[in-house]
């Protein structure tokens, strides 16, 4: 796990999931300021820093948490909307931030974010994933 600090949000994803690896090192190149903790809720010590977060929710999406100490309940960002925070979040991502302003779109991108989270497994996670082997 990267040292803690309060100074910056931290992104607490599947660390198991290979899409979501892929998105975490797409953060990494796309944060060269440092504003991200990236850390996987398996990591030793996750649950103890963020103990509010109850361990189902870190199975079931992306969290994004504000900065602040450690252990201490901070505002606490989930699936899409945490997506939706980090456009405002890294300066990378400011420009695409309005899209969350569009009529409908908070809702449309919400249930996206469920979907794909339900079923991530099955794209192009790979073999060690629980997907059965393809029906001939």
């Amino acid at each position: 796990m990267t040292q803690p600090t309060d100074a910056v949000h931290t992104v607490i994803y599947d660390g198991d999931c290979a899409v979501c690896q892929r998105f975490i090192d797409y953060l990494r190149r796309s944060d060269p300021e440092g504003v991200l903790e990236l850390v996987a809720f398996q990591e030793p010590g996750v649950r103890a820093r963020f103990p509010w977060i109850a361990p189902d929710r870190l199975e079931e999406a992306l969290q994004l948490v504000e900065p602040g100490p450690d252990a201490t309940p901070r505002k606490t960002w989930e699936g899409a909307r945490a997506i939706e925070e980090l456009t405002r979040v890294v300066p990378r991502y400011r420009g695409v931030s309005w899209i969350f302003d569009i009529p409908r779109m908070r809702p449309l991108l919400a249930w996206g974010y469920r979907h794909f989270a339900r079923n991530r497994r099955r794209f192009g996670c790979g073999d060690h994933c629980s997907v059965g082997p393809a029906r001939k």
